[in-house]
């Protein structure tokens, strides 16, 4: 899908836009950013659910919020925005890995035709209808230094158009530093919610961890045993609340636990 073709606002949709851009100006937190998009970007662009994914600089997914104004059954959430296979983390991984041309729709109507889908989205198409979704709009932002983001919107009333591309192009920006303040504003609301703070060999372990290390090359590096290494993992995850190392890695960027590993290693050496 592409939208280079001229796209002509009328009054009443170049009216939305501006009151949806002024309206994101002040967004700082979940909350604001809620009624936002629940409010004026819905006048401009209205949808059932939006998606909204952060992305850290190793690629590994930081934030998920998942915005819907009615309802939502549990089971339906869970696919659309699983942290693991959830739909939405699925086509970002897709239309951020192949190089597809952003942004880009899908309709998965009772007519639709998948040899139109573009940018291999056709085999999502029956998983939409699977899921009563019918359609979906997404857009997402480059590879950037403090990470990147993408967005879906599912279940907009109307089959999507490139114009409706076009207003989700030009929201981007404001949805993009939206997501990056409310998400740093949760991290800080979060470290200050842990049981007790991080160790200093916690975090360098978990700096390893990042760099793919296992257990026994930390170990080698630090001087220690293995075996001491996983517990010391072990007490990290019940810290953190996660259960694996690439959940681990995810909450210490939300953290930021590694902005302190350079000053660490270099006391060490």
């Amino acid at each position: 899908m592409s939208v280079e073709q001229l796209v002509i606002l009328s009054q009443l949709e170049q009216e939305y836009l501006l009151h949806a851009i002024e309206a994101a100006l002040p967004v700082q937190h979940a909350r604001q950013f809620f009624l936002w998009t629940q409010g004026q970007l819905q006048a401009l662009l209205p949808h059932q659910v939006l998606v909204c994914l952060q992305f850290g600089a190793q690629e590994e997914l930081q934030h998920i919020e998942c915005l819907h104004s009615t309802v939502l059954e549990a089971g339906l959430r869970s696919r659309l925005c699983s942290r693991d296979d959830g739909l939405a983390l699925r086509l970002a991984q897709h239309c951020r890995g192949s190089g597809g041309r952003l942004p880009a729709l899908l309709d998965a109507g009772p007519h639709a035709d998948p040899l139109k889908a573009g940018q291999g989205l056709a085999p999502f198409q029956g998983e939409l209808r699977e899921l009563g979704l019918e359609n979906m709009l997404m857009h997402g932002s480059e590879r950037l230094p403090g990470g990147a983001t993408f967005f879906v919107m599912f279940g907009l009333p109307h089959r999507p158009r490139p114009r409706h591309a076009y207003f989700l192009q030009l929201l981007l920006p404001y949805l993009h530093i939206s997501l990056q303040r409310i998400s740093r504003q949760q991290a800080q609301a979060q470290a200050g919610t842990l049981a007790r703070p991080v160790s200093a060999r916690e975090a360098e372990i978990l700096h390893w961890v990042r760099e793919g290390k296992s257990n026994d090359e930390i170990g080698m590096i630090l001087g220690i045993s293995g075996l001491t290494v996983k517990n010391h993992l072990q007490r990290l995850y019940r810290l953190l609340g996660v259960s694996n190392r690439a959940q681990a890695i995810a909450r210490g960027m939300v953290l930021q636990l590694f902005d302190r590993a350079p000053l660490m290693l270099a006391n060490a050496a």
